[in-house]
């Protein structure tokens, strides 16, 4: 297992779409998503789909029509791993009580 290290952005991004394994529709992100320029949203969210992070029904998201257009959901294969990126004190607190129950 690899660690994941996230920015601001990508975090935003991914608590939107949420981390339980739920679609979100391009236009509901978008709205979501407001305070964020267009262009970075455009390539957090490009970046995300590089890395196989977030899944997405269309091949490239070029313009925020595009992404209007698009539904998004996290990759299950990567869904604990940013779990613990999202929330890495929630991750130590667990890994604490584990320790001392053994």
């Amino acid at each position: 297992m690899r660690e994941i290290n996230l920015n601001g952005g990508e975090i935003s991004i991914l608590k939107t779409i949420g981390l339980g394994g739920g679609m979100i529709v391009g236009s509901q992100l978008a709205e979501r998503m407001d305070d964020m320029e267009t262009a970075e949203l455009i390539d957090t969210l490009d970046g995300l789909i590089m890395l196989d992070y977030v899944l997405c029904d269309r091949v490239s998201i070029r313009n925020l029509d595009a992404v209007k257009s698009a539904k998004f959901r996290i990759n299950p294969a990567h869904a604990r791993e940013l779990r613990d990126a999202v929330y890495p004190s929630r991750n130590r607190a667990e890994a604490g009580r584990r320790r001392r129950r053994s």
